[in-house]
């Protein structure tokens, strides 16, 4: 009788690790000459290569999920004859979509080619965007509202996690901020387009509200053609670079402890060892601390500043410098927290700057005062999404594990956008001093959530430089002088384990950093 034959299961991931293990040996081939790359050059290449299409992606992304806002006051609700209520849940059902879809989004990303994934995901989006501006009842508009967060869920996490594949952690933060500033240019930008739309007032029988969906819809069809032949894969597989610089890249990401950045096969334990993973649960916790508050702030800001005594044309216009100075804080928050490092004192210091733009919000009856106000609030929320992201993504190694890791973390706060877009209801107006209330909820919650951060990684660094956290490592297995320094000579006690030794026992160094990640003893956490 035969032996059953072995499953597509055991063969596919043998297959997955024979080619890893081609791949990986190839990008460390010693007789790979990479002496004659100029690192900054390559960084320059990288950069333009990636950042700039990336962050006008995310640009149409953030300006088709909160155009609705702009579009609310060109009519929408009395052309679709709907309530109050009615909008807020239209706005809801939004993020439930939207958040649900996140994490297995991050898990095809890697498992599939970025420049496939992203750029379906986007073409698909710009058709939900466009036909939202066709519907003609409450239902419709529910129906487009699920779809366009179905399809914009995979975007933001995904971009970040692959923008963590490319750069050093020291790196990683100005480029997060640089693509998260798109949101604020799209606040601005936004604006400017709803007014000029405006005047397409009953052009083809559609009213300002149905074009300003459709236009930019349409805009974001476009795009998303066009990013199957500009979005680029990973570094190790990426065509636009050669292979000295493909291992150039990896090399210097793995020196940065980024050992996974030669590749990694998927395996589930990677995936539970992200959701069984303390500093997983407190990012969802800080991120949702500034998420929270940024839906919030972007969907009703028109309204805010229409309450305060301005028309529709000219509250639009009114968001424009806010979001401009919300871009110029954000930018520089990434560069001076990739400089210093210490991500975690500068989200304390901005979480404080935007509670006190609220604390003013609330008590103020000024117009004036408040619009003042709404500049400390945005200042105190947009640095702190692309910073709080770079500080989880810094703080968390393999690239799965990080994968999912971010999707969870981005998935909870976004979920907190179906609170904070009910939170702004129509009987608090002008003041709207409920919204802003728990809007402080929300930048209190996260400013614990980094306090609680801080000390746990400050208390788990102490501890390995105090050795408590050292691997025991086979010394017949250790083949370089440099694996010799990190390894001290220890004593067997009774029992056959080494003294002062928790960290388990492997045959190599590397064998340590690939099976535990950022638990490996000489890891340290970004601060």
């Amino acid at each position: 009788m035969s032996s059953p034959a072995p499953s597509t299961h055991v063969s596919d991931e043998k297959r997955d690790t024979e080619n890893q293990a081609h791949l990986t040996a190839k990008l460390h081939d010693k007789e790979l000459d990479i002496s004659g790359i100029d690192e900054r050059k390559l960084m320059r290449k990288l950069d333009l290569a990636l950042i700039p299409w990336l962050s006008f992606l995310y640009l149409l992304s953030f300006l088709d999920r909160t155009s609705i806002g702009n579009a609310k006051l060109y009519n929408l609700e009395k052309d679709l004859h709907i309530t109050d209520n009615q909008y807020l849940i239209a706005l809801t059902i939004f993020f439930f979509s939207y958040s649900v879809f996140e994490v297995p989004s991050n898990v095809f990303l890697k498992r599939l080619r970025p420049s496939i994934w992203l750029s379906a995901l986007m073409l698909l989006w710009g058709i939900m965007m466009t036909v939202q501006g066709l519907v003609h009842n409450y239902s419709g508009l529910l129906t487009m509202r699920w779809f366009l967060g179905v399809f914009e869920a995979g975007l933001f996490p995904g971009v970040n996690y692959y923008l963590s594949c490319w750069y050093k952690r020291s790196e990683f933060g100005i480029r997060a901020a640089v693509f998260f500033s798109a949101a604020t240019v799209s606040g601005a930008f936004g604006g400017l387009l709803a007014a000029a739309i405006s005047n397409m007032e009953g052009i083809g029988g559609k009213p300002a509200w149905a074009w300003i969906f459709i236009i930019e819809g349409l805009a974001t069809v476009v795009a998303g053609a066009c990013s199957f032949f500009i979005i680029q894969d990973f570094p190790d597989t990426a065509k636009f670079l050669t292979e000295p610089e493909r291992a150039f890249v990896v090399r210097r990401l793995q020196e940065d402890d980024q050992f996974s950045a030669g590749g990694e096969a998927l395996r589930w334990r990677y995936i539970w060892k992200s959701i069984l993973d303390w500093k997983t649960w407190v990012g969802m916790v800080m991120y949702m601390g500034v998420d929270g508050p940024l839906y919030a702030f972007s969907l009703f800001l028109p309204s805010i500043i229409n309450q305060l005594g301005f028309q529709a044309t000219r509250a639009n216009l009114l968001t424009v410098p806010v979001y401009a100075f919300a871009c110029l804080v954000t930018c520089c928050v990434g560069y001076l927290a990739d400089k210093h490092g210490h991500r975690g004192y500068f989200n304390l210091g901005f979480l404080c700057i935007g509670a006190t733009g609220y604390v003013i919000l609330i008590c103020s009856r000024t117009p004036a005062l408040s619009y003042f106000a709404v500049f400390m609030a945005a200042s105190g929320i947009y640095p702190l999404i692309p910073n709080t992201i770079a500080w989880v993504s810094n703080n968390v190694e393999g690239s799965y594990k990080r994968s999912v890791t971010l999707a969870m973390v981005i998935s909870f706060g976004n979920i907190n956008g179906a609170v904070s877009s009910n939170v702004y209801r129509a009987k608090d107006k002008p003041w709207y001093r409920l919204g802003h209330g728990i809007v402080l909820m929300y930048i209190s919650l996260g400013f614990l959530a980094n306090c609680v951060n801080l000390f746990f990684l400050r208390r788990e660094n102490e501890r390995r430089d105090r050795g408590e956290r050292d691997e025991i490592i086979d010394s017949a297995s250790i083949a370089s002088q440099d694996e010799k320094k990190q390894v001290q000579p220890q004593h067997d006690d009774a029992s056959g384990q080494v003294e002062g030794k928790h960290g388990g026992r492997y045959a190599s160094i590397d064998e340590a950093k690939r099976e535990k990640g950022d638990e490996w003893s000489g890891y340290r956490y970004v601060l």
